[in-house]
C-alpha cells in the first residue's frame, strides 16, 4: 500500500474519522416533527458495556479458515503515520500487522504489556523505562529491538502521525539504554502515558517498512499484508512466525459496507463473521436480538462544533452560549435516531466511569434569545450557517438544527455537502464553517488523548479555533492526575469551564458494538476500540 504523505493528508484522516462516526443510516421521511417545544423524552435503554449476547461455550480453538469483518471504515494505508489508529478508521488492520508494545485489558481498563514485557515509571512519572520482550523479530525476520523503536517512534514524529501533536511536546528525550530497553524522559508528568504506547505510536514497524520511497508495511503482528483492492477489500494473511504463536486463522478479510444496516444483513447472511456497527437504532436491534459481541461507550461520540476564531459568528461567546442553550439533544436524538443512543451535552454520559458532578448546560431557550438579542444590538447579524454531509440522517439533523435555533432568533443556512471529504476539507484544513457536526469519541481507559486533541489551544485536532489558557492548565493537570479520583476532580473543573466558554456542543455520547456469529471466538479489543484478533478462531 502506497503511503500519502503530508499534514493536510493527516488531518483528513483525522476529520474522516469524525465524520464517519456521525455517517447514519436513518430514512428521512420527510414528516415535520414539532421542534419547538421543549425536550422530548427519549428511552436511553439499559446498556450493559463489555461483552454481551448469546454464544455456546467455547471448545478448543480451531485452525484454518478466513474470517470476514465488516469493518466500519475503509484504511487507505497501513502506516500508522498516515491512518488513524482507532476501531472506527481501520485500525484492526494496523493492530493485525504490528501488534501494539502495550494493550488495554478491557475488563481492568489497565494497559498492559504486549510487545513490550514490562513498562515502569518514576515516582514523579517523568522517566518511563520500557523493556522489550526477549526474541521477537518483525516479519521479515530482523529484531524488534530498543533501536528499532526508537528509529519508528522518530519516523513516526518526522512524518508527523496524528498523535505527534501530543507525544512531541510532551517528549523530552528518548534512548536506547540497551537491546531491549528504551527510557522515554517527560518534560512533566504523564501518568497515561502507557495509553500512547497502546496506539498508533506504540505500532512499531521495520526500519525496511520506510527505508524506500514508498512506506512497506512490516510489523510484528500476528498478520502479514496480503492483497488490497479499494473500496472492495483488504486481504492480512497469517504470519506463522508471529512472536506468541502462529494465529489460528489463516487470513482476515476486511470490506466496508456503506450503512450499519448492510453490516447488520451481511452478519445474519454469513457473509461477514464480524461488524462494527454504531448507528444507535442498529445498535438496539444487536443488543435486543441478543447478538454475541463486545458493547462499548465513547464520550463525546457526537458534538456540534462551533468556529471560534475571528470573523466567524462564534467569536462572541454571547453566541456560543445561545447555541448551547437552544440545542435540545433529546430533541434531535428523536427526530435522527426515533429516540434511540445516548443524548446529552455533558462531556460524560451518566453511563461513563467519568461522569462529573458538574452538570452541563440546560435548554433555556428564553436565555438563548435574549443573548442573541444582545448579540444583535451589538452589530450581529443573526445568520450563521451549520454545514453537515447529506445523507439521510444528516439531512434530518440539519433539519431539527436549523429549527432549534431559529426558535431563538438565529437564521440558519444549511449547507449540506455531497462528500466527507469537502466536509473535512471545509473544518480542519481551511477552517471555513460557523457550525458542523464531528465527534470527539474519548475512550474509557484515557480520555485525556482526545480532549488534548479537540481543546489544546497548540493541536492541529483543534477544528474549532478555541485557544484558553485556562483549559491548557486543566490538560496538562489531567495528563499528570494519577488516580481516577484525581482525573475526575479536574474533568469537573474542565466541565465547568466548557460550560462558561461553550468552545463546542456535546449532543450525546455514543454505543457501538462489535458483533459477532456463533462460530466466532476469540476477539478481544484493544485501545481505542480496535478489536485483535490474534487469537481469534473460527468453528467451521
Amino acid at each position: 500500500m502506497k503511503l500519502h504523505q503530508g499534514v493536510l493528508a493527516r488531518l483528513a484522516v483525522t476529520a474522516v474519522t469524525g465524520a464517519l462516526l456521525l455517517t447514519g443510516c436513518a430514512s428521512d421521511d420527510g414528516e415535520e416533527k414539532d421542534s419547538q417545544s421543549g425536550s422530548a423524552e427519549v428511552d436511553r435503554g439499559r446498556y450493559q458495556f463489555g461483552v454481551i449476547g448469546d454464544q455456546p461455550e467455547a471448545g478448543e480453538p480451531v485452525e484454518g479458515g478466513t474470517l470476514d469483518f465488516a469493518d466500519y471504515g475503509e484504511i487507505r494505508s497501513l502506516s500508522p503515520a498516515v491512518s488513524y489508529a482507532t476501531g472506527a478508521s481501520g485500525g484492526g488492520a494496523m493492530l493485525a500487522v504490528y501488534d501494539t508494545l502495550m494493550t488495554l485489558d478491557t475488563e481492568t481498563q489497565q494497559f498492559e504489556p504486549k510487545l513490550a514485557e514490562s513498562l515502569e515509571s518514576s515516582d514523579d512519572l517523568k522517566t518511563w523505562t520500557l523493556t522489550l520482550r526477549e526474541g521477537v523479530n518483525f516479519s521479515d525476520g530482523t529484531p524488534l529491538d530498543a533501536k528499532a523503536v526508537v528509529g519508528s517512534i522518530n519516523w513516526y514524529m518526522q512524518n508527523q502521525g496524528v498523535d505527534t501533536a501530543i507525544l512531541g511536546p510532551n517528549l523530552k528525550n528518548m534512548e536506547v539504554a540497551d537491546e531491549r530497553t528504551v527510557v522515554f524522559t517527560m518534560n512533566e508528568a504523564w501518568a497515561k502515558f502507557p495509553a500512547m504506547l497502546s496506539q498508533a505510536v506504540g505500532m512499531i514497524v521495520a526500519p525496511a517498512a520506510y527505508a524506500g520511497e514508498e512506506f512497506t508495511p512490516i510489523g510484528a503482528g500476528a498478520f502479514v499484508f496480503g492483497s488490497y483492492k479499494p473500496a472492495e477489500e483488504l486481504i492480512l494473511k497469517a504470519n506463522k512466525d508471529y512472536w506468541d504463536g502462529a494465529p489460528n486463522l489463516d487470513a482476515i478479510r476486511f470490506f466496508w459496507p456503506l450503512t450499519d444496516e448492510s453490516k447488520l444483513d451481511a452478519l445474519e447472511d454469513g457473509s461477514a463473521d464480524v461488524a462494527f456497527m454504531r448507528d444507535p437504532k442498529v445498535v438496539d436491534e444487536v443488543v435486543e436480538a441478543g447478538i454475541a459481541g463486545n458493547l462499548t461507550l465513547t464520550s463525546f461520540g457526537n458534538t456540534i462544533s462551533i468556529n471560534n476564531r475571528e470573523g466567524y459568528p462564534g467569536a462572541d461567546p454571547r453566541v456560543r452560549r445561545a447555541i448551547a442553550l437552544a440545542y435540545d439533544p433529546e430533541l434531535d436524538y428523536q427526530r435522527s435516531y426515533d429516540g434511540k443512543g445516548l443524548p446529552g451535552k455533558e462531556m460524560f454520559p451518566p453511563e461513563s466511569k467519568w461522569d462529573t458532578s458538574e452538570a452541563a448546560l440546560p435548554v433555556d431557550l428564553e436565555e438563548a434569545k435574549r443573548l442573541v438579542e444582545e448579540a444583535k444590538a451589538d452589530g450581529f447579524d443573526g445568520e450563521i450557517t451549520y454545514l453537515d454531509g447529506s445523507d439521510p440522517t444528516s439531512r434530518t439533523q440539519a433539519v431539527a438544527m436549523k429549527a432549534m435555533l431559529e426558535r431563538v432568533g438565529f437564521k440558519v443556512k444549511t449547507d449540506l455537502v455531497a462528500s466527507i471529504a469537502d466536509q473535512t476539507s471545509r473544518v480542519y484544513v481551511d477552517h471555513d464553517f460557523d457550525l458542523a457536526r464531528g465527534a470527539l469519541s474519548a475512550a474509557e481507559s484515557d480520555p485525556y488523548h482526545r480532549m488534548n486533541s479537540e481543546f489544546n489551544s497548540a493541536s492541529f485536532g483543534n477544528a474549532t479555533g478555541y485557544a484558553s489558557e485556562e483549559m491548557d492548565g486543566l490538560l496538562a493537570d489531567l495528563r499528570a492526575a494519577d488516580s481516577d479520583e484525581e482525573m475526575k476532580e479536574v474533568l469537573d473543573k474542565m466541565q465547568a469551564l466548557h460550560n462558561e466558554d461553550v468552545p463546542n456542543v456535546v449532543s450525546g455520547a455514543n454505543a457501538a458494538i462489535h458483533a459477532w456469529n456463533e462460530n466466532v471466538y476469540g476477539v478481544e479489543l484493544g485501545a481505542e476500540y480496535m478489536p485483535d484478533f490474534s487469537d481469534a478462531w473460527l468453528v467451521q
